[in-house]
């Protein structure tokens, strides 16, 4: 139960800790839960008697101790929902239940079974209120929890998981974009975070700079875990995530910039460096409380909502097409978790790995990654690359007619070769330790001549493709360089055009 601190005339003044360790007042109309979620309690005073009133608080602080913020928020909310739609009833009895459940249909079961849980705390607790006969309806109801899996299972284009041909075009596009100056260093370590990990989006905010940690030439993220109840409550328990060097390096990056952007708020003691929030929100911090203790809250780090907003923002910026839809992939944070689930599952991997790589507790969740998976595309073959081709539009340069129209013409070193002829030129000044002349093709900075060899470029490409496949027997395997090939096919779809144009003329 809650418990009194002090008291004001009549009204005790009543105060407990949320699981991530918010102190909250009981009586306040607003209660803050974690720097992401306020909940507006308030809102049942209206529908509820005094009694009920505090009764329906004495249940929700109970869950606030020991459960999610997000789960709470979504406790009051059909609380909320159930009180203003059955307000001409009397309310938790069999008729408004019914009523209710008439009301939001077979969709809204999921709901329902929120409410229904939340009634019977309120029974177990010893609270009144809750009619016997109310129980008894509740226990015999059958609620669908929903489909959740449905977005992996239909491999929707648009929420569920990604194809290796888009997921490349997002990191590739994403590399591109920070290259050029279109992403800061904060925004493209938290989204390439966000990318290769597959975390949640809690989990990722709540990461702190010593959470970067390296031995014997690997490296890892300590990452906090979520959603795993009677753990303690927030950045108590973690699971440590191996991750590339490139990845390690760029948060590196980003660790140290941290650091200095601190440094110009307040003096950091080099021990506490270490508790610093990896991606931070600096709006947060209080001049007037030492830094020590806002360390050690989640008051420093950058709210989920803010994560989902810049996902959104690196998606217009990136803008690169699906293959499946012929429109800009649009990314968040659950498509990449889905598509690490969804490869795994490919690779004929078992729910408890899925499990320990998804970070879930159990295998509840993680069947829809084994049963029944769709193939997202058939193997890239020469017809099919040419269907595709001008809908992923892989390729981001420009063909041009001659050399002397390319950005570098007078310069001999920019000629990029097959090994036996040109096939275009470079225009970046900069060093490039890709390997030509295949990776040219998906880099802005690539201008393929009009007659350049890039049939024999994409011939070369589809025999190794199927080389690899008749070796392996595995299609993720051979596809490794499928956007490279539609890339390829998309240059000669345009020289093709362009030559037509030319005779036509």
């Amino acid at each position: 139960m809650t418990s009194n601190k002090l008291a004001l005339g009549t009204v005790a003044v009543k105060w407990f800790f949320t699981r991530d360790g918010y102190e909250v007042d009981f009586n306040a109309p607003s209660w803050k839960l974690s720097k992401d979620v306020s909940v507006r309690i308030s809102n049942a005073s209206q529908f509820l008697t005094d009694q009920m009133y505090e009764s329906f608080r004495e249940v929700l602080a109970f869950y606030a101790k020991g459960n999610s913020p997000e789960y709470v928020e979504s406790l009051s909310y059909r609380c909320v929902h159930y009180f203003r739609a059955m307000s001409a009833l009397p309310l938790f009895s069999v008729e408004s239940l019914i009523s209710y459940r008439a009301l939001l249909g077979r969709k809204g079961e999921p709901g329902l079974a929120v409410l229904r849980t939340f009634i019977r705390k309120w029974a177990s607790l010893g609270y009144d209120g809750i009619p016997p006969e109310t129980i008894r309806l509740l226990d015999k109801w059958t609620l669908s929890g929903g489909d959740r899996g449905n977005p992996i299972r239909s491999m929707c284009p648009e929420r569920g998981p990604l194809t290796d041909i888009e997921m490349d075009a997002v990191l590739t596009g994403a590399i591109d974009a920070y290259e050029a100056g279109k992403l800061s260093l904060s925004v493209m370590s938290l989204a390439m975070t966000v990318m290769v990990t597959g975390r949640r989006p809690a989990q990722i905010t709540a990461l702190k700079i010593g959470d970067l940690q390296s031995r014997s030439g690997k490296y890892f993220l300590n990452v906090p875990r979520a959603k795993q109840r009677n753990e303690g409550g927030w950045r108590r328990t973690f699971k440590q995530v191996p991750i590339v060097e490139d990845l390690w390096l760029l948060v590196q990056k980003q660790a140290d910039l941290v650091c200095r952007e601190f440094e110009m708020l307040a003096p950091v003691p080099s021990e506490l460096s270490v508790k610093l929030p990896l991606f931070p929100n600096y709006a947060a911090f209080n001049q007037t409380e030492e830094i020590a203790a806002q360390l050690d809250s989640d008051r420093l780090h950058m709210r989920v909502g803010m994560l989902q907003e810049i996902m959104i923002k690196v998606s217009e910026r990136i803008s690169v097409n699906s293959e499946r839809t012929g429109a800009p992939i649009l990314i968040n944070a659950y498509r990449f978790r889905y598509t690490l689930g969804t490869n795994l599952g490919r690779e004929g991997k078992g729910e408890y790995v899925i499990a320990e790589a998804l970070d879930h507790t159990d295998t509840q969740h993680t069947g829809v990654y084994v049963k029944n998976l769709p193939e997202i595309v058939e193997r890239i073959d020469r017809a099919v690359a040419y269907q595709l081709a001008p809908i992923a539009q892989a390729f981001q340069g420009v063909v041009i007619k001659t050399e002397l129209l390319a950005r570098r013409g007078d310069d001999p070193s920019s000629r990029i070769s097959n090994g036996t002829e040109n096939v275009g030129s470079c225009g970046s000044y900069g060093f490039c330790g890709a390997l030509a002349p295949v990776a040219c093709y998906t880099c802005s900075h690539f201008q393929p001549w009009l007659d350049g060899p890039h049939e024999g470029v994409l011939e070369h490409l589809l025999q190794e493709q199927a080389r690899v496949l008749e070796l392996t027997g595995d299609r993720k395997v051979a596809s490794v360089n499928d956007r490279l090939i539609l890339a390829v096919t998309d240059v000669v779809i345009r020289c093709k055009s362009m030559k037509d144009e030319v005779v036509r003329g």
